[in-house]
């Protein structure tokens, strides 16, 4: 089902049959070093895909998952997760659909998405401050740095940084 369409992309919900595009950019160890997720494999994945197919989406307190394509094929995904009046989006792009302005495109039609369907009143990021490439893609939306806060992320210390962008 999509739910946006841009010339350069289409935000749509996954499918089992993403397996194959979802696998290729989900397992490079350097996507997800800055993300919340695990691997998976190839079972896990497919049952991952099928229940994030059909789940409601802008359930408060409940990550969804939206994926992110170029004509037709899969190279990324968003998820977001209501909360109050806050939605909270996490993004991963394939490495081969980087510095392409694909992350950039995808984010505002995301964020026009959150607008068009929720009552939300900010979207938020949150991102290690080591990772360039998530801040600069904020801050390219128009998200303005709210937060900076020592943490610790899969038990290392680290900078967390989050961004916001409210309701026009």
């Amino acid at each position: 089902m999509i739910l946006r369409r841009h010339p350069r992309l289409t935000l749509r919900r996954l499918s089992p049959d993403d397996l194959s595009a979802f696998q290729a950019y989900r397992t490079e160890p350097e996507l997800g070093r800055y993300q919340s997720w695990e691997v998976m494999d190839d079972d896990r994945a497919r049952t991952f895909l099928a229940a994030v197919a059909t789940a409601p989406l802008f359930e408060d307190g409940e990550w969804s998952q939206i994926g992110i394509a170029q004509e037709d094929r899969l190279i990324g995904d968003i998820g977001l997760c209501p909360r109050g009046d806050d939605v909270e989006f996490g993004i991963t792009l394939a490495t081969t659909a980087q510095g392409k302005g694909l992350g950039l495109i995808a984010l505002c039609e995301v964020m026009a998405l959150v607008w068009a369907e929720t009552d939300a009143r900010r979207i938020i990021g949150i991102a290690d401050a080591e990772n360039v490439a998530s801040t600069r893609l904020m801050e390219r939306a128009g998200m303005n740095l709210i937060v900076r806060e020592d943490t610790v992320f899969r038990g290392e210390p680290c900078m967390e940084i989050t961004y916001a962008a409210s309701r026009p």
